[in-house]
């Protein structure tokens, strides 16, 4: 079955406290593409970019399954290009710039061969973009997951309720479900949110790790714990990736196939943080994917 991904292709440029990087491959649908890869689906990506976007990036989606149709080239533009600087405690961050560049007036085309998606990701994005790309769809898909973040809370709050209100499973982090809830804890707020339309919501706590939300239902994952911290970003595009990923393979949606898909989920953002972009997400080896997964396990059996 294919999985449809909605989002950005894009140019970052990072600092963090170990290191600087300019203008390498990042954006939301790059990192959620290629690590739902891992799990065997055919993979169809809907983006833009610029004409300065280089073939070899189109080259590596390519290999590793991810079909580009869907990745609009818009040769006499620039591709959305963001740099950020990264505090010492590597959850906050400073962005430095913001060039939307061909994001600004983005239209997603839904190409023939992409309409029969089971399964549709929403990543990181303008919330009208991604009702657009809803609402060109001629059949609603099996699962919507949407993944925001707090700019669009603060900015674009009432198309961001109309997406949820059409998702099934919501992805955000700690800071933003007390945002978008008004409420002081994640479980006060988790109530909130499930009123306004998913099946599920999956709230990520950083370091501590992500709890899934169904209603009179709760799954409190914990972490991998990495030895070194060089970069946040991506990680939870990853988590998205991975858990997106799983679901589209299985195809079952129940509690606890997404229990499962959330400790893969936690197990392949570990991957990311520990090298600059997608370094350290391009050859991911199966041991090592299933040596993360069993400690992660036996940490939420410990804390039962």
């Amino acid at each position: 079955m294919s999985l449809l991904i909605v989002g950005t292709v894009a140019f970052d440029g990072i600092e963090t406290p170990r290191g600087k990087v300019d203008k390498i491959l990042g954006g939301s649908a790059t990192y959620i593409s290629i690590i739902s890869s891992y799990f065997n689906t055919t993979t169809n990506l809907i983006s833009v970019v610029g004409g300065d976007f280089p073939k070899k990036y189109i080259k590596l989606f390519e290999k590793y399954g991810i079909n580009c149709q869907g990745l609009e080239i818009k040769k006499n533009e620039k591709t959305f290009y963001w740099s950020g600087r990264y505090h010492l405690n590597m959850r906050s961050r400073d962005t430095i710039v913001t060039e939307l560049n061909v994001l600004e007036k983005f239209n997603p085309k839904i190409p023939d061969p992409y309409q029969d998606c089971k399964h549709l990701m929403l990543a990181n994005l303008m919330p009208s973009i991604q009702l657009n790309a809803i609402s060109k769809l001629k059949e609603r898909p099996k699962l919507i997951v949407t993944d925001t973040m707090n700019f669009w809370i603060e900015n674009c709050l009432d198309d961001l309720k109309k997406v949820i209100s059409m998702t099934d499973v919501l992805i955000i982090n700690d800071e933003e479900a007390l945002q978008l809830s008004n409420k002081s804890s994640i479980y006060d707020a988790s109530s909130i949110i499930l009123e306004m339309g998913p099946r599920f919501l999956i709230i990520k706590r950083g370091e501590s790790g992500a709890t899934l939300f169904k209603k009179n239902n709760r799954f409190d994952c914990c972490s991998f714990t990495v030895k070194s911290c060089i970069d946040p970003t991506g990680a939870g595009d990853s988590f998205a990736g991975a858990f997106v990923g799983y679901l589209n393979s299985t195809d079952d949606m129940s509690f606890e196939n997404m229990k499962k898909a959330v400790t893969l989920a936690c197990t392949f953002a570990s991957f990311t943080v520990e090298g600059f972009g997608i370094d350290n997400i391009l050859n991911i080896d199966n041991h090592s994917i299933e040596g993360r997964l069993k400690e992660i396990q036996t940490k939420n059996n410990s804390s039962k």
